[in-house]
C-alpha cells in the first residue's frame, strides 16, 4: 500500500538525523521508498523556543499495515534517542504518518489522515512537491496551499 510519511529533526545533525530515519525505512525489507521531497527548513510550531527544523515528506510503498507502520516509526525514533518532553518540543527525529492509501482512523493510537497536516506548510509543501495531484479529505492539494506563508525555506541537496 502507498503511505506518506514526515520527517523532522531539530536536534544535532539534523540532515544525518533524517537520513539515518531513511537508511532505516528503506533497510526494511517491508518497506520501499519511492518519492522524497526535497529538505525544507521551517519555523517550529507550538513551543517556539527552540531550533529551526528540517523537514522532508517521503511517499513509501509498504506491506505493514498502518498500525504496523506506526510502530515501524516509533521504533525508528526510539533508536535515534527521540525523547517526548515537551508537546511539539526538540526532537533528534520525528516520523509522521500523514496518509495510507484506503485507510482512515480516528483513534488514540493513529488518526490518518494526520489531523493537522493541512494547517502546516512543512508538510504540505513538500507532500505538493512529489504528489502535486493528491487528494486530502477528497479536496486536492492545491486547494489548501494558498494559506501558506510560512518561513519554509527550500534546501538544495
Amino acid at each position: 500500500m502507498k503511505s506518506y510519511l514526515s520527517l523532522g529533526s531539530n536536534m544535532g545533525n539534523t540532515k544525518k538525523n533524517i537520513d539515518s530515519a531513511l537508511q532505516k525505512l528503506q533497510q526494511d525489507s517491508k518497506i520501499n521508498i519511492t518519492k522524497k521531497s526535497s529538505y525544507y527548513k521551517t519555523e517550529p510550531v507550538g513551543y517556539k523556543n527552540q531550533e529551526w527544523f528540517l523537514n522532508i515528506v517521503i511517499e513509501i510503498e509498504t506491506t505493514y499495515t498502518p498500525y504496523e507502520l506506526l510502530k515501524k516509526c516509533n521504533e525508528i525514533e526510539k533508536d535515534l534517542k527521540r525523547k517526548r518532553i515537551i508537546r511539539w518540543g526538540p526532537r533528534t527525529i520525528d516520523i509522521d504518518i500523514l496518509l495510507y492509501e484506503n485507510f482512515t482512523s480516528n483513534d488514540k493510537k493513529l488518526t490518518v489522515p494526520h489531523p493537522r497536516m493541512t494547517e502546516r506548510g512543512f508538510v504540505m509543501i513538500p507532500l505538493f512537491e512529489i504528489v502535486p495531484e493528491i487528494k486530502i479529505n477528497n479536496k486536492p492539494i492545491k486547494t489548501y496551499m494558498k494559506k501558506f506563508d510560512e518561513d519554509v525555506i527550500k534546501i538544495k541537496d
